[in-house]
């Protein structure tokens, strides 16, 4: 009798123990499985982008930033974006700290062309790739270059100009904030297409600036009382200069750049002549897209033009 009851026991403990192992080893599958959906969503849609736009005290900058957003929630990446406020410096603070979030890669629009080479160099040691928007790097190593082709937009401004006045008149240049590529690139552009046959009395920086383009064009109507046109680098200078010109009776043509809403219905409105428009969500949309494409692994251009207009 104690033999059988012996038996009974080690048969109902055998039972058991396999029981157990089998539900363990279930538990063990779902556990695994669970853990690769989660890694293959983690690699398909998961991504961090970090944004550093120069400034978001500009609709041009904003739209930039609107389109990186929209086409982020379509892929379904999270972007952590800043705004430089226009300082190198703020901006380098801004980056250094994306790299300690080691986000999976920078959106960058320089405030300053030379200055944003250390923290794209420093990108590049921690290995987090960089995409430029709008404006590119001195230095260092970028996936692409994301913009409309600024000497192309400023030949196109200086031929309207010279349709409009005709050769040797007298023409004041507004630029943008020194060192940007844009700045350089699209007084290149104006310059092609002027040399030698308008007289530039005189270029100035109004750093992109609404209120600086106000006053620096009231400052150089002063003392360029016989000018015929200003080629602004950007809209909002453009409009600073619209004001200033407005209050002094003259009629001075005046060309912009970017195609910003503001800007448009100054040209509905007669107050500007014409904007060299750019697409800058779009331009937003490309960077998003390109960068999202490179971390999947596939190749991209190294230089993404956005296409340009002359609205007039």
């Amino acid at each position: 009798m104690k033999k059988i009851i012996k038996r009974l026991s080690f048969l109902l403990l055998a039972v058991f123990v396999l029981a157990a192992c089998s539900i363990e080893g279930e538990d063990k599958a779902k556990t695994e499985e669970k853990s690769t959906e989660t890694s293959v969503e983690t690699k398909e849609g998961g991504y961090k982008i970090g944004v550093s736009l120069s400034t978001l005290n500009n609709p041009f900058f904003v739209s930039i930033r609107e389109g990186i957003e929209e086409k982020a929630k379509e892929e379904g990446a999270e972007v952590v974006i800043s705004d430089a406020q226009n300082d190198s410096s703020v901006q380098s603070n801004q980056i250094e700290d994306l790299i300690t979030q080691k986000v999976d890669l920078i959106i960058i629009n320089p405030v300053d062309s030379t200055a944003i080479s250390s923290s794209v160099q420093k990108a590049n040691e921690a290995n987090i790739p960089v995409i430029c928007v709008d404006r590119g790097t001195e230095d260092g190593e970028i996936v692409s270059l994301v913009a409309s082709n600024n000497v192309e937009g400023g030949k196109m401004a200086g031929e309207f100009i010279l349709e409009k006045v005709g050769e040797n008149a007298e023409v004041i240049q507004l630029e943008g904030i020194p060192g940007a590529s844009s700045t350089r690139e699209r007084g290149q552009g104006f310059e092609e297409a002027t040399k030698d046959k308008i007289n530039l009395v005189a270029s100035q920086t109004a750093n992109f600036d609404r209120a600086e383009g106000l006053t620096v064009m009231e400052n150089l109507l002063q003392a360029q009382p016989d000018v015929k046109a200003v080629f602004c680098q950007n809209d909002e200078m453009a409009l600073g200069a619209s004001e200033a010109i407005k209050a002094s009776g003259k009629d001075i043509v005046i060309v912009g750049f970017d195609g910003n809403d503001d800007a448009v219905e100054a040209v509905k409105n007669g107050d500007l002549a014409a904007t060299v428009a750019q697409q800058p969500k779009k331009m937003g949309k490309l960077a998003m897209e390109n960068a999202i494409n490179h971390l999947k692994g596939e190749t991209i251009e190294e230089h993404i033009d956005s296409p340009l207009e002359l609205v007039k």
